[in-house]
């Protein structure tokens, strides 16, 4: 970790309507160059935990802290920067399947190059820097394919080419390998281990398999009943600290049940 926290959550409280606490009192911080794994069963609050950061979820008492931009009070026009500012890889990929691999990369760059894109004008430029994330990726040259042609691993490549196309100061991946085979899993988690890495950007991944949460995070952030249990660097963490946060689940990607782990069961280390 170097330089000041790029996201700082602090005692975050969210509800939807007049429904239960999804999260409570959670506490979370990015740092440049970090990939970040975050953990627990369905229901846990790891996607509402995501979308606070984006400003799609209430905010009912905490502070969030996003790329300097305190998100509780932030105006409409300063929200879409924000959102701009962070990177996001989704599950189903989110692609425009007729249309060319480059072009979806390419909207990645419409919030920084302006109305004219809309109308299909990219700059010379921005085509360049497509095709440049592209052979990052590994993909350069499926460029004029449709991206419904592609692969699951090879669309999620797409998806990493499109969020990086905006220049985000951070990457937000939900669930991103759970409709992969096992050995795109950990292809598309080292590429995303080496964005962090290489470009200083931090990464939250959401993830529901533990050996790969494991092998491919520097920390751990573990969520159950919309609390932090776990908080602490992954080579100090092993399967069974992280027992605590499937505890009485059948599986850890099955739906918790309604006993609330106790408070002395936190695994927490900020060494």
């Amino acid at each position: 970790m170097t330089g000041p926290a790029l996201v700082s959550v602090r005692d975050l409280r969210v509800a939807y309507g007049d429904g239960p606490l999804v999260l409570d009192g959670v506490d979370l911080d990015l740092f440049p160059g970090e990939m970040v794994a975050l953990l627990g069963s369905s229901g846990s609050g790891k996607s509402t935990l995501m979308r606070s950061l984006t400003g799609f979820a209430p905010i009912n008492g905490g502070s969030v802290h996003v790329v300097g931009h305190d998100m509780t009070n932030l105006p409409r026009r300063r929200l879409r920067d924000v959102r701009a500012s962070v990177g996001q890889v989704f599950q189903q990929f989110n692609l425009v399947g007729r249309l060319s691999v480059l072009t979806n990369v390419l909207t990645g760059s419409l919030h920084d190059a302006g109305p004219i894109n809309l109308a299909g004008g990219f700059s010379s430029a921005h085509r360049r820097r497509a095709m440049e994330l592209l052979d990052r990726v590994g993909i350069a040259h499926k460029a004029t394919d449709q991206a419904r042609s592609l692969s699951g691993g090879q669309q999620q490549r797409v998806a990493i080419a499109r969020a990086l196309m905006q220049n985000p100061r951070i990457v937000l991946a939900d669930e991103p390998v759970a409709s992969l085979d096992p050995r795109m899993s950990h292809a598309v988690l080292e590429l995303l281990h080496d964005i962090a890495r290489q470009d200083g950007i931090p990464v939250l991944v959401s993830l529901h398999v533990l050996p790969l949460a494991l092998e491919h995070s520097d920390r751990i952030v573990g969520l159950r009943h919309g609390e932090v249990l776990v908080s602490a660097p992954t080579d100090r963490l092993d399967a069974a600290a992280l027992d605590v946060l499937y505890a009485h689940d059948e599986t850890p990607d099955g739906a918790h049940d309604d006993t609330h782990p106790r408070k002395a069961d936190r695994v927490d280390d900020h060494a």
